[in-house]
């Protein structure tokens, strides 16, 4: 009896024309795609756009899982509607990854809150109303610490704020004079009130919204780490100077932010950061585990925790700051983590394969 091969999907999003026209080739997983077909897997792109959604899920149906890659908001949308649909398929005996419900727990800025008592940790807080931002984040700027500002859930910078009081501006009993600015490239420097600055925050907080407080790490300029990891496993590494929120370079006439370098990437065994990978994989990602109530077979088959220099240790030794984790769209990424990705990818499909599965015919489009 000959088994079928495997039929996994590769989710991205794009417009309908695309979705039409969509090939192995012609886009940006086209080395995933090979991969998979060297080890003999049926892989197919699977593009997804909400006025296509009920072609999508009729798609996802007939695979046996499906990797999904995308962002958080894609053209000014929310991907609540394919959330929902994935969870539907993951119901119906397909796997996915990530699993929705694991993005909630690992992909938003919340996990800097549920995670602080770790060894990467930091001074982080969860900002649930308008009225804490301005009276907690008032009395931490007000006693001169320099806050980051992340909307809970998001990517590529936006709704990231870096703010300090500004000693310039007089303060009132009820306010002070603050300097912010946004992450997203080309944003100016900001000098106004704390009640003006909380209203700027204010669309952050809507329907059901909130924002985390995390201290400024003065090391972001010596560069960021970030850690691909295939489930409990570091894959590679992307080394990148981030300067999006830096002060302009001193004695400049400009307030543009300091040039960001391209993103280097490195195999798994780049010599300077085996005491990094050592601690995520023996330690820092089975306490995530235990913290967060998530199994191993839960883990996101791809997805990256990003780390800035924090201060050394007592021993000398270099400490990190987790600065965030990306679940929902993880790319690009270094060509090292692909063959892991594939082979794991399969296991975790074989492992779901032989599950008895629920009926996938009432979720069929008619």
């Amino acid at each position: 009896m000959t088994t079928r091969p495997l039929k996994i999907a590769i989710v991205y999003p794009c417009d309908s024309e695309v979705r039409r026209l969509a090939t192995r080739e012609n886009n940006r997983f086209a080395t995933v795609f090979a991969a998979f077909a060297a080890r003999g897997v049926d892989a197919r792109p699977a593009v997804y756009n909400l006025a296509q959604a009920d072609e999508l899920r009729d798609q996802l149906l007939e695979c046996d899982g499906a990797l999904v890659w995308v962002n958080p908001i894609d053209a000014g949308h929310s991907r609540a509607p394919l959330d929902a649909l994935l969870r539907d398929i993951a119901a119906a005996g397909v796997m996915v990854s990530t699993h929705p419900d694991v993005i909630m727990k690992l992909g938003t800025k919340d996990v800097l809150v549920d995670t602080r008592a770790m060894g990467w940790g930091s001074d982080v807080h969860r900002l649930d109303t308008l009225d804490q931002l301005h009276a907690k984040l008032g009395a931490r700027l007000a006693a001169g610490s320099i806050r980051v500002l992340k909307q809970w859930r998001g990517h590529s910078g936006i709704g990231v704020w870096r703010v300090q009081r500004d000693a310039s501006l007089a303060s009132s009993q009820t306010s002070i004079g603050v300097i912010a600015r946004h992450a997203v490239r080309g944003s100016p420097e900001l000098r106004l009130s704390l009640d003006e600055f909380a209203a700027l925050m204010a669309p952050y907080f809507e329907d059901g919204g909130h924002m985390v407080d995390q201290a400024w790490q003065a090391r972001l300029t010596e560069g960021m780490v970030r850690c691909y990891l295939v489930e409990d496993r570091v894959a590679g590494f992307g080394l990148q100077a981030v300067n999006a929120l830096h002060p302009p370079v001193e004695g400049s006439d400009s307030a543009e932010f300091p040039t960001p370098s391209q993103r280097l990437y490195h195999p798994p065994d780049l010599a300077h950061l085996q005491g990094l990978k050592q601690r995520l994989e023996s330690e820092w990602v089975p306490e995530l585990e235990r913290t967060l109530g998530i199994r191993r077979d839960e883990l996101p088959l791809l997805w990256d925790c990003d780390f800035l220099c924090g201060e050394p240790n007592r021993d000398g030794d270099e400490s990190y700051v987790l600065c965030e984790i990306n679940v929902s769209s993880v790319a690009p990424f270094p060509d090292s983590a692909i063959e892991p990705l594939v082979a794991a990818t399969i296991a975790r499909v074989e492992l779901a394969r032989g599950r008895e599965p629920s009926s996938r015919d009432s979720l069929r489009t008619g």
